[in-house]
């Protein structure tokens, strides 16, 4: 893990399992202090401990991403706690609701735009002022390759994830020139919670993928990583794809 991130601040929102605590573990490994925020915070709490127990810097906030002023609280306190705020990895997300358009409940389906692309929005809303006035920052939105491909019974999350990829470019256009690295990134199909219920729904090629061929956790965590230090400089603005050969390359596995 690099040394360049020693001594920054990451907050990173879905940080209580999967790739979310994955990345929490792996920036504190750096020597990076990192805000773990999660909707179940005992969860993300105890993961805050063992990362500390392990000689790092860590604390956990209870937070719902779609509530801005909650996320503002959490942004404050980051700052207050930890001395800064200088990465933020926009992890927190839904798969749910699993379901044909014509059969969706429309409150499931919004309730997961809120989460997945509003809620984004309001940690980017959040932290982008500081990092601008401070000349710079980091801001990692897990993307998909769902962004870019519909598929049967994921109409809200393809939607919530292809808008995210175009707040990415966004953030990168408006703030060009001015120390903000902005990145997509697309972690694959990884072995997570969120696999075990789209395996469970039987709908779409994806969950007729063996969890046995799934991507570990760990290689995707250490893409995200890679994007947070300044060797990903030349992938400002881009969604970077751990299903990219080229990627994988740079952060060492095979294609």
């Amino acid at each position: 893990m690099s040394s360049e991130l020693k001594g920054k601040v990451a907050l990173v929102t879905g940080a209580s399992r999967g790739l979310g605590e994955g990345a929490a573990r792996a920036l504190g490994e750096t020597g990076a202090a990192v805000m773990l925020v999660a909707r179940d915070g005992a969860l993300a709490a105890g993961v805050a401990r063992d990362i500390v127990a392990k000689g790092g810097r860590a604390e956990a906030i209870a937070c719902d991403v779609s509530d801005y002023g909650a996320v503002e609280e959490v942004v404050a306190a980051t700052k207050a706690r930890l001395g800064g705020l200088d990465i933020l990895v926009n992890n927190a997300g839904v798969i749910e609701p699993i379901s044909e358009i014509a059969t969706s409940d429309p409150k499931a389906w919004a309730d997961n735009i809120t989460i997945n692309l509003v809620g984004a929005y309001n940690a980017i809303r959040a932290v982008l002022p500081d990092m601008l006035a401070n000349g710079g920052g980091t801001i990692v939105n897990v993307s998909s390759g769902a962004a870019y491909r519909p598929l049967e019974g994921w109409s809200a999350y393809c939607a919530g994830k292809a808008g995210l990829a175009m707040l990415t470019r966004s953030i990168e256009l408006e703030t060009k020139g001015k120390g903000i690295r902005v990145f997509g990134f697309s972690p694959g199909t990884i072995d997570t919670e969120m696999q075990v219920k789209i395996r469970a729904s039987g709908m779409n090629m994806i969950s007729q993928i063996p969890r046995a061929n799934l991507s570990p956790v760990e290689h995707a965590v250490r893409g995200l990583v890679h994007l947070c230090t300044t060797a990903s400089d030349d992938l400002i603005g881009q969604d970077a794809s751990m299903r990219d050969d080229a990627f994988r390359g740079r952060i060492g596995l095979a294609s």
